[in-house]
C-alpha cells in the first residue's frame, strides 16, 4: 500500500535516524495510513479510500460528499 493519502495528500518525510555514536543513517517517517469504506448515497456505492488518521477525522467534520469533492478537485480518482 503507497503511504499516500488521497484526501491531504500527505506522505512520507525522510531524515536520518542517529545513533549514540551519532552515525547517521536514513530513515522514513510514514503517515497513519488506513483504508477506509464509506457509503457514497449520491453515488449509491461504497468508495474505499486511502487515508490518513487525520483525514479520517476531517472525514467525520465535513462529510463524506464534500471529502470526495475534495479529493476530486485535486485531481484524484474515487
Amino acid at each position: 500500500m503507497s503511504a499516500h493519502c488521497q484526501l491531504t495528500g500527505a506522505k512520507p518525510g525522510f531524515g536520518n535516524t542517529i545513533s549514540h555514536s551519532h552515525r547517521r543513517t536514513s530513515r522514513r517517517f510514514d503517515p497513519n495510513i488506513q483504508r477506509k469504506r464509506y457509503w457514497l448515497p449520491s453515488e449509491g456505492r461504497h468508495v474505499r479510500l486511502t487515508l490518513s488518521v487525520r483525514a479520517i477525522r476531517t472525514v467525520d467534520t465535513i462529510g463524506i460528499e464534500a471529502a470526495v469533492a475534495r479529493i476530486r478537485a485535486r485531481g484524484g480518482k474515487v
